[in-house]
Parts: C-alpha cells; sequence; structure tokens
C-alpha cells in the first residue's frame, strides 16, 4: 500500500510494486514523481529524510540534508548589505540539496540487503515522462503560484518555468518541464552521483554561480547522504521511531511521549477541548526544548535522547495543566513538504518525506537543468551566538521529520504530514487517533485538526481550529486562555497528511488527506 498527497506519485509507486518492486525502489519512483508533479511542495533541488522499517529488524534512518556551502559565511552577506539571510533568490540557495543522495543511498541498500532489482532507468521513467509530457496543474499549484507570483517574478529561472505565459497556470492546464525531464534522464543513464560528481553537477554548479549562489562544484562534489540511528519512544503501545537532529524528529516523540502519560480515551473525545487543550499544552513544552537545543547534532551540547526517557517523560508530562493555558514564545514558521508511506508485501515499511522549505524554495530555477533550489539554509543565523549560526558546512536544522511505529499487537504504522510547526502536531493527531480512538487511517486523517503557532500560508501564532470543530469546544479553548482563530474546514494550511497501516494478519489500510490532492492506493 502507498499513500502520497499527489496522486501520479502513489500511482507510480503502487505500478512499481505491482512489477515485483520492493518499498524501497516504489519509494524512489514516488520521490522522484512527486519532485515534478508537484513543483511549488518539493524538489530534486532540495532535502529529504527517510525510516525504513523491515519485520524483525530495528528500523534505520537516512539523513539525505545538505551543508552550508564553503562560502557561506556570515561576512559574504554582510559585504552584500544583508542584515539576515534573504527568504529569495541566489543568496538564499546557500546549501547543497541533499535529496538525490538519499534515493542513491536507499538504492544500494535495496539492492544489497533486500534484493532489488528495479533499474534506476524504470524507478525514474514517470517522471520524466511527467515532466517532458505534461502534468495537470493542481488547484494547489495554481493559487500557490498565483499568491507568489510578485513575490517571486524577479527571481532567476523563475518566471520563465512557473509562469507560463506570463501568468499563474489555471488548475487543469498543462504544466511542462523540458529542462528538468532532461536532467532526469541525465541521472537515469549515468546515475544519481551525476548530481553531485559529475556532468549535471558542473553544470548545475555553472547556473548556481551565474545567481550568486555561495554553492560551488565543490560543496557539491563533497556531500553524501548519511544513514542515522533513528530516535526511539518507548510508548504505552508500543516502540515509536523518528529522526534525530538536526531534524524536529525529537518534537514529535516528545508530543506523544507526554499525552501517552496524561491521556485517557474513556473521557476524551477526539473533538472535545480537553483533549485539543492537552495536545497543544504538550507540544508547547516540546517546541521549547525543539527552540533551545535543536541543531546539527555536530554541535549540540545535549543527547537528543535524554529526554526521551521515562522520568524525563514523566516530569513533562505533571507539568502540563488541562485547566490553564501555558505561554509561548511563538514557532519556527513555515515549510513547504511532501510526506509519503509505503509498505510492501514482505512487510518492508517506507516513511519518507521530501522538501525545498518555503513554496518554491528560494524561488531559483537553474537555466540549464531546470532544477527549482531550496532555501533551508535562510533557517540559519548571522549572529554567531544564535543556536544555529551560518558556518561553512553546517547542517540547518529541519522541521522534517518521517515517522514509525511498531505496535505491540503487531501493527506496523508510517504516518507524517507537511507544514513546518504542523508536522508534529498532526502527526501526533493521526496517531492518537488510530492507537488511542481506534479510528482507522482515513478517519484519522479526515478528521478536524488543530495548529499552533505557524504553517504554510500563515503567519500568526495562534491556535488555529478547523471550523468543523464544536462551538463548544472552541468557546472551552477561549474560556481556557487560547488564542482561538478559525480556519475553513479542510484548509491546506493544516497541511497533507497520511498513514498505512500494515496489521498482523497481514492485511492493510491506507489514508490520504482531502486537503491535499492525494491517494492511498493498494493491491
Amino acid at each position: 500500500m502507498v499513500t502520497a498527497p499527489n496522486a501520479l506519485a502513489a500511482q507510480s509507486a503502487v505500478a512499481v510494486l505491482r512489477e515485483g518492486g520492493n518499498a524501497v525502489e516504489a519509494m524512489i519512483a514516488a520521490a522522484a514523481t512527486i519532485a515534478v508533479v508537484y513543483p511549488h511542495m518539493n524538489s530534486i533541488g532540495g532535502d529529504g529524510f527517510w525510516l525504513i522499517a523491515r519485520p524483525g529488524e530495528v528500523p534505520l534512518g537516512l539523513e539525505a540534508c545538505g551543508a552550508a556551502a564553503g562560502a557561506a559565511t556570515p561576512e559574504a552577506y554582510r559585504v552584500q548589505g544583508f542584515a539576515s539571510i534573504p527568504f529569495r533568490g541566489g543568496m538564499a540557495a546557500n546549501t547543497v540539496a541533499g535529496t538525490v543522495s538519499g534515493w542513491e543511498a536507499a538504492h544500494a541498500w535495496s539492492r544489497e540487503v533486500l534484493g532489488g532489482r528495479m533499474p534506476l532507468a524504470r524507478l525514474l521513467a514517470d517522471a520524466i515522462f511527467h515532466a517532458r509530457d505534461g502534468i495537470p496543474v493542481t488547484r494547489s499549484q495554481s493559487l500557490c503560484t498565483e499568491s507568489r507570483q510578485d513575490e517571486l517574478r524577479g527571481i532567476p529561472g523563475f518566471a520563465e518555468t512557473f509562469l507560463p505565459g506570463g501568468a499563474a497556470p489555471l488548475a487543469g492546464t498543462r504544466f511542462v518541464q523540458p529542462r528538468l525531464a532532461a536532467a532526469l534522464e541525465q541521472l537515469a543513464r549515468a546515475g544519481l552521483s551525476d548530481f553531485y560528481r559529475g556532468d549535471l553537477a558542473r553544470i548545475m554548479a555553472r547556473d548556481l554561480a551565474a545567481i550568486g549562489s555561495p554553492v560551488a562544484l565543490g560543496d557539491l562534489e563533497r556531500h553524501h547522504a548519511v544513514w542515522k540511528t533513528p530516535l526511539t519512544m518507548a510508548h504505552s503501545s508500543g516502540t515509536l521511531y523518528n529522526m534525530p537532529p538536526p531534524t524536529q524528529g525529537l518534537v514529535s516523540l516528545l508530543i506523544l511521549g507526554q499525552l501517552d502519560r496524561i491521556f485517557d480515551a474513556g473521557r476524551m473525545d477526539p473533538l472535545c477541548a480537553s483533549y485539543v487543550h492537552a495536545c497543544v499544552e504538550a507540544t508547547k513544552q516540546a517546541f521549547a526544548i525543539r527552540d533551545k537545543r535543536i541543531t546539527d547534532p555536530a554541535w549540540m551540547r545535549d543527547d537528543p535522547r535524554q529526554w526521551l526517557r521515562p522520568d524525563a517523560l514523566d516530569a513533562m508530562a505533571a507539568r502540563i495543566s488541562l485547566d490553564h493555558v501555558a505561554s509561548w514564545d511563538g514557532g519556527q514558521g513555515p515549510g513547504d513538504t511532501v510526506w509519503m508511506g509505503v509498505v510492501d508485501r514482505a512487510g518492508v515499511a517506507v516513511s519518507f518525506i521530501q522538501s525545498i522549505y518555503h513554496e518554491f524554495g528560494s524561488g531559483v530555477v537553474l537555466s540549464e537543468s531546470g532544477v527549482n533550489w531550496q532555501n533551508r539554509g535562510c533557517s540559519f543565523s548571522l549572529e554567531p551566538q544564535a543556536l544555529n549560526p551560518l558556518m561553512p558546512g553546517r547542517k540547518p536544522f529541519h522541521t522534517l521529520n518521517p515517522a514509525l511505529a511498531k505496535l505491540d499487537d503487531g501493527r506496523t504504522i508510517v504516518y507524517g504530514n507537511m507544514g513546518g510547526d504542523g508536522q508534529p502536531q498532526s502527526q501526533s493527531a493521526v496517531f492518537s487517533r488510530i492507537v488511542h480512538f481506534g479510528m482507522n487511517p482515513q478517519q484519522a486523517i479526515d478528521a478536524p485538526r488543530w495548529l499552533l503557532g505557524r504553517t504554510w500560508g500563515q503567519a500568526s501564532d495562534s491556535l488555529k481550529l478547523e471550523s468543523r470543530f464544536p462551538p463548544a469546544t472552541v468557546e472551552v479553548l477561549r474560556a481556557l486562555g487560547h488564542e482561538v482563530d478559525i480556519v475553513p474546514a479542510y484548509d491546506e494550511i493544516m497541511g497533507h497528511a497520511g498513514a498505512v497501516v500494515l496489521h498482523a494478519d497481514g492485511s492493510y489500510e491506507g489514508g490520504t488527506d482531502p486537503r491535499s490532492d492525494g491517494a492511498a492506493s493498494g493491491w
């Protein structure tokens, strides 16, 4: 079974499974396709993270995020008159794009460990076709382009690529990306390492230099994806996994760890104020740790596992008041992302996330390759005393975090969401609804969601609730002291969630988000 926030990506993955491919191969196909068919959300010019689980084995993590360029120094920005790192343009494209290196490492692991035999050309075939032949523009792409066209029109390569005819494309019209198709064909012929140490790397390096990016060929050549040991948390229902720093995977686990200690499904309704309040208060405590501690692990003073000890989680849960609202300092902000999940017939499960950070990333589209480059490095600070200061070779903080759980009843769950601060919150909602309230994945994803802080398209740090929550829930939350804003039903600012459950009897369940253009497909 596959779930993805764009139906064409789900089709690519399930086709690979039908042809005998494994979950990793299917995910590479989906990742390549969605980089083409959801271009406002992600690109091969972004980063990615993987969790991979096999039956009876400890899950693996794969970190495919790029570091700051060797020329990316605070002085380089200040000499150009920048007081902070810009969100758009060449100087915003200051980190290596890592996601293709993750595809490469995962593909090699699939061959060596799973006996995968799918050739790379087959896995990239759908993406190449969609880039060359065209895709139907989704409503999400059309609206996002329209809302950002004035801001991005002057960024190198943006208008040429994303504003055909000089305007945002209408939903349902055909959108082609011939230069990106050629770049993907080059990768299919030469291998994925060509992105970093081959002809494509040299082409991109020339383009990056031309638009004023500090990323050079040497930065690309030095980059490799890194296998990681996931963070692990004991839960009353089983064992939960997420990615370690520089991601906010710790946040997602901390929220669920606290809720596990105060949660009472017998007296809580999934739409009641006490449930939402508990989730929000747990989120605030998790964010406080994130915003003071999480950075590139090479510079972290703390072992993130210390906060996942039972005694530490007990103490955090004890500080939550079910009658009062705690203060907080605001969130990290938005992030455009895609999360996807695959579980194959052998029970191999993949939770995967891929991003360019803000909508259209830096806005830069490289002239020859057609690659839209991320702006993940704008999360760095130019101040040396900051938690995440800019320095060559340092990895930026990542909101990205794919989630996976192995439950004591034999179920394996992959789940995730896009949307900056909203990622760990929607993960807690989907997981709790499946595990504590007994919903199936589609019910858990369909149900009304909340969001504390900022996410895609929003700047406010208020508590946002979809209008489908009962009025009494809103009233009680406001009485408790929450600053509540109501947003439309199925509002896209809540992100695009997904989940796949493999049951102990070998049956599968999946869900996709009606807020997205996705599909959950199985066979």
